[in-house]
């Protein structure tokens, strides 16, 4: 099963909303290789959800509930949207600087390429990222 990083700033939409909402479409991405990602998600795949901007730490986890479909905030363009759900919140939030100070981490898509909204997420790096959280699933 692939796992994935989603990232969005907190002032745009948070963890808390989601938990809220319980699932939401992921949309609005316009980058073609985090586009890519999403095109590459499937139903079940684990995403954490990272907060972007100043906060920079992985909060949550999250499921892929709904593969990619037409985003609907396209106003022109080939763009996809995925359905994510609310699964947990990670017991310890992880901050980029943890992830980017432990040398397995550290080779992540996520730390090397900070910019791109989705990323792709080895089993090896949710493991250990789900073990420095304190998390289970």
């Amino acid at each position: 099963m692939p796992y994935w990083i989603i990232k969005q700033e907190p002032a745009a939409y948070s963890w808390d909303t989601l938990v809220r909402e319980k699932t939401t479409p992921w949309t609005g991405v316009r980058n073609f290789q985090a586009r890519n990602h999403l095109r590459a998600m499937k139903k079940g795949d684990y995403a954490l959800f990272y907060h972007s901007g100043e906060e920079k730490q992985l909060v949550g986890l999250t499921c892929v509930r709904r593969e990619a479909f037409p985003d609907p905030t396209a106003a022109e363009g080939d763009w996809s949207a995925v359905e994510v759900q609310a699964l947990k919140p990670l017991s310890r939030p992880l901050p980029l600087a943890q992830m980017k100070a432990d040398p397995e981490l550290a080779t992540m898509a996520f730390v090397k390429q900070s910019r791109l909204s989705v990323c792709p997420l080895s089993e090896a790096h949710f493991k250990l990222i789900m073990e420095l959280s304190g998390t289970r699933l």
